[in-house]
């Protein structure tokens, strides 16, 4: 691995993509001069948007209960790290704490993001993930073919959310109402009925 430092990175925002509709968070690092977006399934987006908003459901989302679970077992979630992108898709690790005991687990980026805001852990991204996300969207925009899409989809619910179900397409967006787009994110661009 040539270059493994890490980027401290902060949710900029909630959007929907203008073409698929599809939810994207946007990290952004503390001088908002990178920004990473990552398409996320509807059911993820909204548990993000509870946390950022922190609205208290009746009952707890799961992203809530396994937070929860991690409270009640002495659990410490110690940082994210987006790890890498691979195949057009994005990983994540979850790292915890027990005790002295480090516990590293591989998790979609929207997961790890939405127990991240609950616990109010650091999220970090890989600097060969920001590098590797940027050469993905210049080749988009001067039309070739290879940004990154959605993340995988769990099989719960994968029907009704299509993650993972295809590329953005960047081809027909305009740079500078993108460039535009991202800079002007806000957590309220974002508009999902709970």
């Amino acid at each position: 691995m040539a270059n493994d430092t890490a980027v401290e990175m902060f949710v900029g925002g909630l959007v929907l993509d203008p073409n698929t509709q599809a939810p994207v968070i946007v990290l952004k690092d503390e001088s908002g001069d990178i920004c990473l977006p990552i398409w996320i399934g509807i059911a993820e987006a909204t548990s993000i948007a509870s946390a950022i908003k922190q609205v208290s459901m009746a009952r707890p989302l799961t992203h809530d209960l396994m937070y929860d679970v991690f409270v009640e077992l002495g659990i410490k979630v110690e940082r994210i790290v987006i790890t890498e992108l691979k195949d057009s898709t994005y990983f994540a690790e979850l790292v915890l704490a027990h005790g002295d005991k480090a516990i590293i687990l591989d998790s979609r980026p929207s997961d790890a993001i939405a127990l991240a805001l609950r616990a109010t852990a650091p999220i970090y991204v890989m600097q060969q993930v920001l590098d590797q996300a940027k050469m993905s969207f210049s080749a988009a925009f001067s039309g070739i073919s290879g940004s990154a899409k959605p993340e995988e989809s769990s099989e719960e619910g994968a029907e009704e959310n299509k993650e993972g179900s295809g590329k953005p397409d960047f081809k027909n967006i305009d740079k500078d109402k993108w460039t535009e787009l991202l800079a002007d994110l806000d957590p309220d661009d974002f508009k999902f009925k709970m």
